[in-house]
């Protein structure tokens, strides 16, 4: 039996009883690292992980994270090149802000990346560890909201859209920012994992009560805050 078992959000503590019990029981446990990453040491977790999935094909293919059980769609940002600087994920984002919902982008990770020399020479080297922030992926949109006006598009955002940036949700030192698109581009968050969401427009009472708690500038005019 192949148990999917999530840890939670950001503390080895965070795992359900249940789910801990079943670990117990397992005979052979992995630890996924190919989507995330733990925010502490794996022998935090209390019990012997065999290997992380990014080297394993068969455990790689089989845990993915990119079905979501949201009723909106959540997209993933991927970080841009010199040569590809993809877009296509932005109409996911328009698609949300036409009904109203919010999006949350999974900034890109890259762990034990080869390089394409290695990867062709099979030598088992590997790149340092590279996490997308914040800042860095508001850059990004606003590079993609440039290039729709150029082509003459209306884009779906704005450098005054909110946005909210979150940093290790659920750790001790988790980071929650509220503000425009365009301040998140100067945000530090400290280390990683980083996210982001991209407000529906439209908010409720509620939640704009709340994230001016998070505020960057009162001051600042922000669409929907």
């Amino acid at each position: 039996m192949l148990f999917l078992i999530g840890l939670g959000l950001g503390d080895a503590k965070d795992i359900t009883v249940k789910g801990l019990e079943v670990v117990r029981r397992c005979r052979r446990v992995y630890l996924e690292a190919y989507t995330s990453v733990l925010t502490v040491g794996k022998e935090a977790l209390g019990y012997n992980t065999q290997r992380s999935c990014s080297e394993s094909n068969e455990a790689g293919n089989t845990l993915s994270s990119h079905s979501q059980c949201f009723h909106n769609e959540c997209c993933r940002l991927l970080r841009f090149t010199d040569t590809w600087r993809p877009e296509s994920f932005f109409d996911k984002v328009k698609k949300n802000r036409q009904n109203g919902m919010h999006t949350l982008c999974l900034l890109d990770i890259k762990v034990k990346e080869q390089s394409l020399e290695n990867l062709i020479r099979g030598r088992k080297i590997y790149e340092p560890p590279r996490f997308m922030s914040v800042n860095q992926a508001a850059q990004q949109l606003l590079e993609i909201v440039q290039n729709q006006r150029i082509r003459g598009e209306e884009p779906a955002i704005t450098e005054k859209t909110l946005c909210v940036g979150l940093a290790r949700v659920g750790a001790e030192d988790q980071k929650i920012v509220a503000g425009t698109l365009q301040q998140m581009c100067t945000v530090d968050l400290g280390r990683p994992l980083h996210s982001l969401i991209i407000t529906g427009g439209s908010m409720h009472p509620l939640e704009v009560e709340m994230l001016s708690l998070f505020s960057i500038s009162e001051s600042q005019n922000i669409d929907g805050l």
